[in-house]
């Protein structure tokens, strides 16, 4: 089964979390919360929508996974704090399986220095600091390049959704 690690703190926003996270159960994908420590619950903050954490993100193995969520909200700038959630970016970008990062999400790729040369997207407030990380932004509701897919904000999750699970059928199809 397709493994996607979820990388989740607390106050994310919960439709970027909920609707992909729904999205992505229902096509038969397996989602792993990774998270500062394991079995804590994280919460959106509108919603307060409750997440589990199912693995601490400094004890899991990037290899173990097929694709990499991340919600934005608050959750990338608390977890940009912390070296084992951008050590998992930078290896997750280094292996160009599919990334897929909404909002504020970016916010983990900047701090992994892994937006370099490439074509991205996010949060309106993120424009300088994705262009100051040598990437090309476009105000666009989702930007695929290579394994990277990125969207905006709230009402881009539909476009944002079908890209990722586009991605992610190419990803079955190959492992089956």
């Amino acid at each position: 089964m397709t493994k996607i690690a979820v990388l989740i703190g607390k106050d994310f926003e919960d439709s970027e979390y909920s609707q992909p996270a729904q999205a992505f159960k229902q096509a038969g994908f397996d989602l792993v919360h990774l998270g500062l420590k394991k079995d804590e619950i994280v919460t959106g903050k509108k919603q307060n929508t409750p997440v589990r954490i199912d693995m601490e993100v400094d004890a899991a193995n990037p290899d173990d996974f097929d694709a990499l969520l991340i919600p934005g909200g608050y959750s990338p700038d608390n977890l940009r704090a912390h070296k084992g959630p951008i050590r998992f970016v930078k290896h997750f970008m280094e292996s160009e399986k599919p990334v897929f990062a909404i909002c504020h999400g970016p916010q983990l790729l900047i701090s992994a220095g892994k937006l370099e040369g490439r074509k991205a997207t996010g949060w309106k407030s993120l424009t300088c600091d994705i262009k100051y990380a040598g990437a090309e932004f476009e105000d666009k509701e989702v930007v695929v390049d290579g394994n990277l897919v990125t969207s905006r904000q709230p009402s881009d999750i539909p476009a944002f959704v079908e890209a990722c699970l586009k991605m992610l059928e190419k990803v079955r199809d190959k492992a089956a």
